[in-house]
């Protein structure tokens, strides 16, 4: 089948086609000097993206959930205890991935709609005098709910609690979308994927482990073969890998990351935020909410938009696939048929945006919701109107 709209789901995201014919390449002698050309220039590109200086980059076959995989194999032992709140489907998940791995998950219930609860990690940490909790999971932009916790807060409520904890964040829907601070937040292991904001087919885990974490990993005593960074170290030390790599997609990954830089980090967060909230003022315009609980657990990627009480959302993303051709994000775990969400990360422009609340307001008016037509592409038209006229008067 052939698709010609933009897709609006968290990711897979929409190829630039630049990216797309980059990752497609022939065949290339992964163990040539050829290959090391490829790999350190997106090792580098991954370090500039995540700003850090100080932490270790190691890029497998794999998607995000493998890159949880890295985290915690690497660093812990069996029997470790972890903190970790649960709020979305993706918290759930790894708190679950914890459990399958013999850790012990201390968890933190918040709402489907909260960001982590920094002061709530405070009070557990600074009552475990004895240190026994290895790590702190946290996930940075929640897809589920498209919620944003704030992982500057969480390392101040670890630092004020004076714990040794490792700081995990699983960046997979933020990171190269909105701002990410590895050295600055004090963050030990990052995790993401080559799916949303960088743009390329899903194929890829990206981790950067901080000096504090590769300490620990030479004392973790959980199994680990494919993700052991050990063996991946010691083979980019040869410009290799210990296993086949993935080279057309760390390819695009070395072209994803110049293209990043060359519209700078600061632009790019700026176009996410632009495009987020034009979304946000064709919700206020429909007269719905969002399922995140205040403005600044917005996400600049994903909108999680809840439909009134018993309507189905999900029948607003299959009808719009079935009608339409266009593809939005379905509820999942405790708001699946509450929500749809609207994915607006990786290569988007406010054009495209348009075209996607359009095509929400068709399907929901399909459907028989109370929604004008027009009415939210009016008033995302005028944010970015507005956006564009201040860069137009700046420019002058």
């Amino acid at each position: 089948m052939y698709m010609q709209n933009p897709v609006f789901i968290p990711g897979p995201t929409n190829m630039p086609e630049i990216l797309r014919k980059a990752t497609d390449m022939p065949t290339l002698d992964h163990r040539s000097p050829l290959f090391g050309e490829i790999l350190r220039p997106a090792l580098a590109g991954v370090k500039k993206i995540l700003k850090t200086e100080a932490a270790a980059v190691y890029v497998f076959p794999s998607t995000g959930t493998g890159g949880w995989e890295t985290a915690v194999t690497n660093t812990l032992s069996p029997g470790d205890r972890v903190l970790a709140a649960r709020h979305g489907m993706f918290s759930q998940r790894w708190i679950d991935m914890c459990q399958r791995h013999g850790l012990k998950v201390d968890i933190v219930e918040a709402a489907w709609g909260a960001g982590a609860p920094a002061d709530r990690y405070e009070e557990i940490l600074a009552a475990d005098t004895a240190h026994e909790i290895k790590a702190v999971l946290v996930t940075h932009n929640e897809t589920a709910t498209g919620v944003k916790s704030d992982i500057a807060a969480v390392r101040r409520a670890i630092d004020a609690a004076e714990h040794p904890a490792l700081l995990f964040v699983d960046g997979v829907s933020s990171i190269a979308s909105m701002d990410f601070r590895m050295d600055e937040w004090s963050v030990d292991i990052a995790i993401t994927g080559s799916q949303k904001g960088f743009m390329l087919p899903a194929g890829l885990a990206i981790t950067a482990f901080s000096p504090k974490a590769l300490a620990a990993v030479e004392t973790a005593r959980l199994p680990r073969t494919f993700f052991d960074i050990r063996d991946m170290a010691r083979s980019y030390s040869n410009n290799a890998y210990p296993y086949t790599p993935a080279v057309g997609l760390l390819n695009g990954l070395k072209l994803s990351t110049e293209l990043l830089l060359a519209e700078g980090m600061e632009n790019v967060f700026a176009r996410h935020r632009r495009i987020a909230s034009g979304i946000r003022a064709a919700v206020r315009a429909w007269g719905l909410e969002l399922c995140a609980r205040s403005e600044d657990l917005y996400s600049d990627t994903v909108s999680a938009i809840r439909t009134p009480e018993g309507f189905d959302a999900t029948s607003i993303v299959a009808h719009a696939a079935k009608t339409y051709d266009v593809a939005f994000g379905v509820g999942l775990g405790e708001v699946a048929g509450k929500v749809f969400r609207i994915g607006h990360l990786g290569s988007l422009t406010d054009v495209m945006a348009l075209s996607g609340i359009a095509t929400a307001e068709m399907v929901m008016v399909d459907l028989g919701l109370n929604i004008k037509l027009g009415s939210g592409v009016a008033a995302a038209q005028e944010h970015y109107r507005n956006g564009r006229a201040s860069k137009i008067q700046a420019a002058a």
